[in-house]
Parts: structure tokens; sequence; C-alpha cells
């Protein structure tokens, strides 16, 4: 009866080519890797201050330059340069900012500028630690700034852009920045203790 057998048709899945021994997967942090310029129009450096010991008072710069060459395969290698021009603070209050740029405080007319630069550079898959030379009022310190890195992108003009999230608190008194007024009620005007706040957007060089 070998007429009725039914012979089963085999089927054999064609084959899937190999890529060309030529073409390289790019490393991840290859895309990240290069030197950037912070775009200013798209940044934010604020502060933020404990104001009579009942509210927050908020801040930030409107003029400031920033440089990163950053490498994610060896992020040691990677370093940041910031400065800011002092006179620009901003705290939507002309008395304010006027104090602030004062002797009391920042004293533009001696030093006209606050910045940064990097000494050391870690990294955790997004998270960043940046060591560096905080420069205000003349004084010098190191600090410590963690980082989220926000993801990179291409823009709709080709220009591949990176962001980072950061934030610290000092001490002012560290940068000689030591002016305050006593309440009635007990307690200071201005908080010594400062949040800085850090909202970058870098663009990288061609």
């Amino acid at each position: 009866m070998s007429f009725f057998r039914r012979t089963r048709k085999t089927t054999t899945a064609p084959a899937i080519a190999a890529a060309p021994a030529s073409v390289a997967v790019a490393p991840a942090g290859s895309v990240l890797t290069g030197d950037y310029s912070i775009d200013a129009s798209h940044s934010r450096l604020g502060f933020s201050a404990r104001h009579a010991m009942v509210t927050t008072v908020r801040g930030n710069f409107n003029d400031f330059t920033g440089t990163a060459h950053v490498d994610a395969e060896t992020p040691a290698n990677s370093v940041v340069n910031l400065t800011i021009s002092a006179a620009s603070v901003n705290t939507a209050s002309a008395d304010r900012d006027g104090h602030l740029t004062s002797e009391d405080f920042f004293d533009v007319a001696t030093h006209p500028e606050i910045s940064f630069a990097s000494t050391s550079v870690e990294r955790d898959g997004t998270e960043w630690n940046i060591t560096g030379d905080l420069t205000i009022k003349g004084t010098t310190r190191s600090v410590t700034i963690p980082f989220e890195e926000t993801g990179t992108a291409v823009d709709p003009f080709g220009n591949t852009r990176a962001g980072f999230e950061g934030a610290i608190s000092i001490n002012r008194k560290d940068w000689g920045l030591t002016w305050n007024a006593a309440l009635e009620t007990g307690g200071v005007l201005v908080s010594e203790k400062i949040k800085l706040e850090l909202d970058i957007s870098a663009i990288k060089n061609a």
C-alpha cells in the first residue's frame, strides 16, 4: 500500500547571511563621547536659599559659558570647565540682585567671575560624579556634583545634544559670603545653606 503513503515534504529554513566582517557595531558610549559646548539658551544654572526662615528664594545666572570633553568609555579622561558672570545673577528683584553683586556677597567689581574646573570624573551607568574646584569671590574649594545623564538626541538642525541634571548643597560661608541680618523673632535673614541646580544641554562640536 505504499501507493497511499503520504510523503512529508521537508523544508529547510534559508540561511541567514552573516554580516560582513568589515561591519563593526559601535559601542553604546561612542555616541556620547566627544567635545561639547554648553547651550546657554537651553540650560539653567540656578540656586535657592531660605529667606527670613519662612520661604525660599530662587534665582539663576543669565550669562555663562562652558565646555566639556566627555569620554563615556573612560570617564576619568573627561574634563568640564564652566565660567559664570557673577553680575548676571537674577532673582526677579533688582534691589536684591544689586545687593548680591555688592561687596556683601559676590563683590563683582573685584571678582567678576565664578568658575568651576573639574579635577576628576566618575561614572556609574547614567550617574556621573564630577569633582572640581569651585571658585567664588576669590576663594576656591573642591566640591563633588552628582549628575544624572538625561540622554542624547539629534535636533532638527543636525546637532547632537547631551543632557545632564545635577544639584548640590553648599555652605556659602565657605566661600566668604558671610553677610547676614538677625531677625527680631530669632534666626537670620538668609540661610547659610545654598542649593545649586544645574540643568545642562550641551551641543557636540563638529
